[in-house]
């Protein structure tokens, strides 16, 4: 070149601009965050139309479970009314209610023990319908029986009580044994329980 600008050396200027590095790194960083978003959308897909299915019937079969598992408690064997042996004591001021409520316990298939009044420690002492008293034992079975003929009755058990038998003790509430049908149904139901389905309380 001439004039007043002269090149000197023996290296040249390159003319080509300078590489944009920057703008390189820039566009990879997005490449690689488009790829994983994709990906990560593509396995929830994935999973909503296999792992969803499976999920949901190791629920369903869970709760099948539970609600067969509620639907069999344990089942407690029941005495029936013939193998039950029931004193009848009398401790209000009416005279008579002890046989009356014997005889209508015997019609029911109950088998009657002793028919008298009761001993000094309940005499005059039990404030409501009456008190079913029995050793330890009889608590689910032989009250429970007994328990059907006179709803709202006190069970108690005696530990120190020796012998099957177990007593009706009529209160100053008593108005009568409950009817027939009813006592009737009570029974029934003790013999085929209902239980409530896990399952629904679950919310399955």
């Amino acid at each position: 070149m001439g004039g007043q600008y002269k090149i000197t050396g023996d290296k040249y200027p390159r003319m080509r601009p300078a590489r944009r590095r920057g703008r390189f790194a820039v566009v990879a960083v997005a490449c690689v965050t488009v790829l994983g978003v994709l990906g990560w959308g593509t396995l929830q897909l994935i999973d909503v139309f296999t792992g969803g299915d499976k999920a949901s019937a190791a629920g369903a079969a869970g709760c099948a479970t539970t609600a067969r598992a509620s639907a069999s408690p344990a089942a407690v064997v029941l005495p029936k009314p013939g193998q039950v042996t029931v004193n009848v004591l009398n401790a209000t001021t009416r005279g008579g209610l002890a046989q009356k409520t014997a005889d209508e316990l015997k019609k029911r298939g109950f088998r009657v023990g002793d028919v008298s009044n009761a001993p000094k420690e309940y005499d005059k002492k039990v404030a409501g319908t009456g008190l079913l008293l029995g050793p330890t034992t009889s608590l689910k079975t032989s009250l429970t029986v007994l328990g059907t003929q006179l709803p709202g009755a006190e069970h108690r058990a005696d530990a120190a009580r020796k012998g099957a038998a177990v007593d009706l003790i009529i209160g100053n509430g008593f108005k009568g044994l409950a009817k027939p049908a009813d006592a009737d149904t009570a029974l029934a139901e003790l013999a085929a329980p209902r239980s409530t389905p896990a399952a629904e309380k679950k919310g399955c």
